[in-house]
């Protein structure tokens, strides 16, 4: 009797599932991650060159604007889309517009017309926002509760290689042109090779309800939405006090990229020290988010406490960061430029402002993993957070909108960085809210985090 007793006691226990069984969230997180690093990878390399690697930022700041312009249509409906169609179909569509994007350049490099870069601009939007909404439902969703930061960690490392590799194709395409202005056409057919392969991987992505996770449970049991379903509860995101506490930081989010590529690398290097700068940039991103998921994971017992500690080391490092940023713009003017830096040739005046851009791409890393891991915190299942995914990659690419456009009317360099500062500072007591109101520790699990009751400040 206790023999058999035993027998049903063990069945009754899942067997442990190995770590890089195909439909395991390690390998699932990796694939998304490797898909992105061949998409918005090569992307953020060639946007962050400046200008997209022409000497004219015109050009680039107009697509921008209406890249995320539609992105920021398109991030809010992502996550209902992705719930209607399932990954495959979604990251697919969403993966294949960016080699569109890169061919419009050179397009450009060739005839000089930004209708073409603009209309590419408009299309990546549209599937830059249904890929971002899939990775954002996968990186949070598929993980299990207790290791989310690690998993965020993992997907931002490798989706980060891709700016690391898409840093290296300018700098060894351009390297003896130290005096380019714009890049040659191998460089953007390097960039749109990669994109391509990023598409056809995107195949391999499982539907959520097919992901084991290494305990042998179900990852999610949603089953596919309903269009008016979607609608619905996208709609109710606005008006959702946790999206609502998310919004300024997902509005700073990307704010900043047209300052930090445009007018610092942009404005203070030369063409081969850029691409040379943008793979530190993205190596310093790999780093900080290892930094800050580690945290964010294993810091402390408490969940919550790991939420507050994370978000005291954003805004110390980001104050610090931006001081230094400020300390470096007034030494320059959209009306007094200064000579363009060569890595090999400036000496010690190269130092300085290279260490302040790659301290930029840590801070990114580890505020974007910081908001995540947040997200993550507020749910478990796909179906959610998708819809979670979407609203913050759309209000983050509204944000973005405004600030290519506002690079375009040619506001002063130290207005930017102003504005900049000032917006992710805004955000960091907003997200100690969320943390006091939404996060739950591990022991209360996600259901907990899941409860919609309105915030109660006599806690």
């Amino acid at each position: 009797m206790g023999y058999e007793g035993n027998l049903d006691q063990e069945s009754a226990t899942p067997p442990k599932k190995s770590l890089f069984r195909y439909n395991s969230p390690l390998v699932q997180v990796s694939l998304i991650g490797l898909v992105c690093f061949c998409c918005p990878g090569m992307y953020s390399a060639l946007t962050g060159m400046g200008g997209s690697g022409q000497v004219d930022p015109t050009a680039a700041n107009n697509a921008n604007t209406a890249l995320y312009a539609t992105f920021a249509i398109f991030g809010i409906l992502g996550g209902g889309i992705y719930n209607v169609l399932g990954p495959r179909l979604t990251l697919a569509s969403g993966c294949s517009t960016y080699a569109l994007y890169a061919g419009s350049f050179l397009y450009y490099n060739h005839y000089h017309h930004q209708t073409f870069a603009i209309v590419a601009g408009v299309i990546l939007g549209i599937g830059a926002g249904f890929l971002w909404a899939g990775q954002g439902a996968i990186m949070t969703s598929y993980p299990p509760h207790d290791r989310k930061g690690t998993y965020i960690s993992l997907f931002w490392g490798i989706f980060s290689m891709g700016g690391v590799i898409g840093g290296l194709i300018p700098f060894f395409m351009n390297y003896n042109r130290s005096e380019a202005s714009s890049v040659n056409d191998a460089t953007y057919i390097g960039f749109m090779c990669f994109m391509t392969a990023g598409a056809l991987l995107s195949l391999a992505i499982l539907p959520p309800s097919k992901v084991i996770r290494d305990d042998g449970t179900n990852c999610t049991k949603v089953e596919y939405s309903s269009v008016s379903t979607e609608a619905t509860e996208i709609l109710k995101l606005f008006l959702n006090w946790k999206m609502l506490l998310i919004a300024p930081a997902a509005w700073a989010g990307n704010f900043f990229f047209s300052y930090q590529f445009t007018n610092v690398n942009g404005a203070l290097f030369n063409l081969r020290t850029r691409g040379l700068n943008s793979v530190f940039y993205w190596v310093a991103q790999i780093l900080g988010s290892i930094a800050i998921g580690y945290v964010l994971d294993f810091s402390l017992l408490s969940r919550k406490m790991r939420g507050y500690v994370g978000i005291g080391i954003v805004a110390s490092l980001g104050t610090a960061i931006w001081g230094g940023g400020l300390a470096n713009q007034l030494k320059y003017s959209r009306h007094d430029m200064p000579e363009k830096l060569d890595f090999k040739d400036s000496g010690v005046d190269y130092a300085g402002p290279f260490v302040l851009y790659v301290s930029y791409g840590l801070l990114d890393a580890m505020f974007q993993t910081l908001v995540y891991w947040l997200i993550g915190c507020l749910a478990d299942d796909s179906e959610t957070l998708s819809r979670y995914a979407g609203f913050y990659k759309g209000v983050q690419s509204a944000g973005a909108a405004v600030a290519w456009q506002i690079d375009t009317r040619k506001v002063p360099f130290l207005s930017e960085l102003i504005i900049n500062w000032s917006l992710m500072t805004v955000c960091y007591p907003l997200l100690l809210v969320l943390v006091k109101l939404a996060v739950k520790d591990d022991k209360e699990g996600e259901e907990g985090a899941e409860r919609e009751v309105a915030p109660s400040f006599a806690q």
